[in-house]
């Protein structure tokens, strides 16, 4: 974008920052929930799931950032149904690699029940990181490498001003 044009909404760090509390807050709570449904300790589970939480901020900035590099560079902007899937399980599918030998070491059990644990997450998180992603572009409005650039003005239609 040209610096005369700007995108609208919020943008830039702040956005990404505040994307990340309020995401990160929530799922930091269910998954506390979701390891104690399952058998764990409050203190396990809660630990847990802020080390997850952790990981999963740092793999957020840096999975986001790649995305929306990528993004930008697209020629369809916006983001339809299916970006917003390529999104969620580029995301999950990330993260599990790493979650995965951590919940088996953690919590002390084998990798196949770490993974089936991870599954049952991951169908949870597939839903929620959709959800919320298309939740706060719609409170919070799109990022600026989904936006489509204004139209460019006619020829010679500048300093044109049409009375309403």
């Amino acid at each position: 974008m040209s610096a005369t044009t700007h995108a609208a909404g919020l943008q830039g760090p702040r956005r990404r920052v505040l994307f990340v509390t309020l995401y990160e807050a929530i799922a930091i709570a269910v998954s506390s929930l979701l390891f104690m449904a399952i058998g764990q300790s409050a203190g396990a589970s809660g630990a847990m799931a802020v080390v997850a939480s952790t990981l999963a901020i740092v793999w957020n900035v840096v999975f986001n950032h790649l995305f929306e590099r990528w993004e930008a560079r697209q020629s369809v902007k916006g983001r339809s149904v299916l970006r917003r899937v390529v999104h969620a399980v580029g995301f999950e599918g990330g993260l599990a690699l790493v979650l995965i030998p951590l919940m088996a070491w953690w919590f002390g059990v084998s990798l196949w029940q770490a993974t089936v644990l991870e599954a049952g997450l991951l169908l949870f998180f597939l839903v929620y990181t959709y959800a919320f992603n298309w939740a706060f572009d719609r409170v919070f409005g799109l990022p600026a490498s989904a936006q489509a650039l204004p139209a460019a003005p006619p020829a010679g239609a500048a300093g044109v001003t049409v009375a309403p």
